[in-house]
């Protein structure tokens, strides 16, 4: 056991897998008091139970402010305080070509990955000013970075994510609230694994995968990369840092070159299998 985030509180949406579970264990680990926040409740609940008195788990559809505000109270009644929101919950949403984008699907794919992220700086800002501190971390992407790393409802909402939390820091670092949010690249995760074999148990396949196409030679990105820099920004070690977006991308979009045929056949990540998302 850790002490970087002893005494801390956090919510973390999207927490039954994923990213979101990698965090939960390493923050928990490291001192941390957890609420978890997911529409799988049968994960989430297993995840509470794994982790013992320092987690709860609750219902959290993104999309409904009433979550995240329940969400967000939660967090305060049953510890007290809340001292680090991670608005990690997401999905890849709609796909395809811009001409034949579903309208639908583009807004409730822009509804939990912009808007969510949207309800849960504003319901954590609101507990955290009068405590006068806390630690806003949320997930945006590679394709917030650059064209062509997505699909467009994706791509438009993670750049809106980046910009809101440039916004939002400046606003909130006058109460001590820093904003800060991450830009991983794909990750050897349940949803890329889905986006590009169709099977989002292929994990090792997608780490090997990931691995040739990765400008670190043999390297693939893993959770726990990204439940590290989550770590780093939401415990005390980062407290210089705001409106910041920490890139986990092996230096990718710094114009490192990928390797290898792989990387052609994952990247436009825009595979019917992709929808669903985890």
């Amino acid at each position: 056991m850790g002490s970087r985030l002893a005494g801390k509180v956090a919510a973390i949406t999207g927490a039954a897998s994923g990213f979101g579970a990698c965090a939960a264990r390493l923050f928990v680990s490291e001192g941390c008091k957890v609420v978890l926040g997911d529409i799988q409740e049968a994960p989430g609940q297993a995840l509470a139970e794994e982790l013992g008195d320092d987690a709860v788990f609750v219902s959290c559809n993104v999309t409904s402010e009433d979550d995240i505000a329940n969400m967000v109270d939660t967090a305060v009644n049953e510890f007290g305080r809340l001292d680090i929101m991670y608005n990690n919950a997401g999905i890849v949403g709609a796909v395809g070509p811009i001409d034949t984008t579903p309208t639908d699907e583009w807004k409730l794919t822009l509804d939990i990955l912009l808007n969510g992220v949207f309800y849960g700086v504003k319901h954590a800002a609101r507990v955290m000013k009068p405590q006068q501190s806390g630690s806003i971390i949320s997930m945006s992407s590679t394709a917030g970075i650059m064209g062509g790393l997505g699909p467009h409802a994706y791509t438009a909402a993670k750049h809106a994510v980046i910009g809101l939390t440039k916004n939002a820091g400046a606003e909130l670092c006058r109460y001590g609230i820093r904003v800060n949010a991450i830009s991983p690249g794909s990750m050897a995760t349940a949803m890329v694994a889905n986006v590009t074999t169709g099977d989002p148990t292929a994990i090792e396949a997608t780490k090997q995968a990931l691995a040739s196409a990765s400008p670190l030679l043999n390297r693939p990105g893993l959770a726990e990369d990204v439940a590290n820099a989550a770590l780093w920004l939401a415990s005390d070690e980062s407290g210089y840092t705001n409106g910041h977006t920490l890139t986990t991308d092996a230096g990718m979009t710094t114009g490192a070159t990928p390797n290898g045929p792989a990387f052609d056949e994952y990247q436009p990540m825009i595979r019917e299998a992709g929808k669903s998302g985890l």
